[in-house]
């Protein structure tokens, strides 16, 4: 049976030990420390973190002040309160200021199923990606999760960092290194690329294992960071398999597909599916239930797919 990770416990791990390190790093939060994982860092760090209670905006505020006094703040906050009601401050207190913020979306996409529409983050990449200077990252299990909160914390400047909640098993092994604005490739393939970070990345693995019983060879990469997005790696998929499904726990519109697609229709046009929410508000239930209803599923991954190779060889 696979083992499942909640991305939180590793950030979470991974949060002490940079503040072990750097007596900067504190955190900024919204009532969110259990949610957010980090009450073993309350403990250990008890004037190293500052609970603004259910108030995103000044939660914002506060960071950019401290990151201007020096210190190194990670926000702690669900990334859809996060990023829908502090996306001013996120603007200008944070990007145009390039105040060393980490901003970290915790519990993204729909983790929060039950919560219905209003809990759900499904515009965050979205949002956060049309900000001049905020650097995005979607990481995809535990092993990246850290990797990407080191790069965070040794980075200067704004970062966005989606930190899942939903249990995912480990796609990257012990020598995995992460590299902002760089995709990693974890399989090969010919005919078609599938394109996916997050929680997804695991579902275009076995699609890619469905689509290899077809005979059709799959490429999977893992888009990590969606800003600065890997355009050489997508420019590499189009000219070599000819085709392109991307793969994410988010709207369609405006996310890790449309990033692809901007360098796709400019650069090397190829036939694309953009695999979603359809531009609707996600129901109530169960985020595996969620992502079955979506068809954010291996089994949905290989009819897209299966559909741009049948569509080619037609032609």
């Amino acid at each position: 049976m696979t083992t499942l990770y909640d991305c939180r416990d590793a950030f979470a791990r991974t949060l002490e030990a940079i503040a072990l390190e750097d007596p900067r790093a504190c955190i900024v939060a919204n009532d969110s420390i259990g949610s957010s994982k980090v009450g073993d860092f309350a403990k250990r760090f008890p004037g190293r973190l500052i609970n603004v209670g259910i108030a995103e905006q000044n939660m914002v505020g506060v960071a950019a002040g401290l990151a201007n006094a020096g210190k190194l703040p990670f926000v702690c906050a669900a990334s859809c309160f996060l990023t829908g009601r502090a996306l001013e401050q996120i603007k200008a207190d944070v990007a145009y200021s390039d105040a060393n913020v980490k901003l970290c979306g915790m519990s993204p996409g729909m983790a929060y199923g039950e919560l219905g529409p209003t809990h759900h983050s499904i515009e965050d990449l979205a949002w956060t990606r049309a900000i001049a200077n905020l650097t995005v990252i979607v990481p995809a299990d535990p092993i990246e999760t850290a990797q990407a909160l080191r790069f965070a914390a040794a980075h200067y400047g704004p970062v966005f960092l989606r930190v899942s909640r939903m249990g995912v098993p480990a796609v990257h092994d012990s020598g995995y290194q992460f590299a902002v604005g760089q995709a990693a490739l974890l399989r090969t393939g010919s005919d078609v690329t599938i394109i996916a970070n997050g929680t997804v990345v695991s579902r275009a693995l076995d699609a890619a294992v469905l689509l290899a019983a077809d005979g059709i060879s799959a490429r999977v990469l893992n888009m990590a960071t969606v800003r600065p997005i890997d355009r050489e790696a997508i420019l590499a998929a189009a000219r070599e398999t000819g085709r392109i499904v991307t793969v994410e726990e988010h709207t369609i519109y405006g996310g890790l597909g449309g990033a692809v697609a901007e360098v796709v229709s400019t650069a090397y046009p190829v036939p694309m599916r953009i695999i979603g929410v359809p531009g609707v508000f996600a129901p109530t239930g169960s985020a595996s239930w969620l992502l079955e209803y979506f068809g954010i599923t291996a089994a949905g991954i290989r009819a897209a797919a299966l559909e741009l190779v049948r569509m080619g060889r037609a032609a």
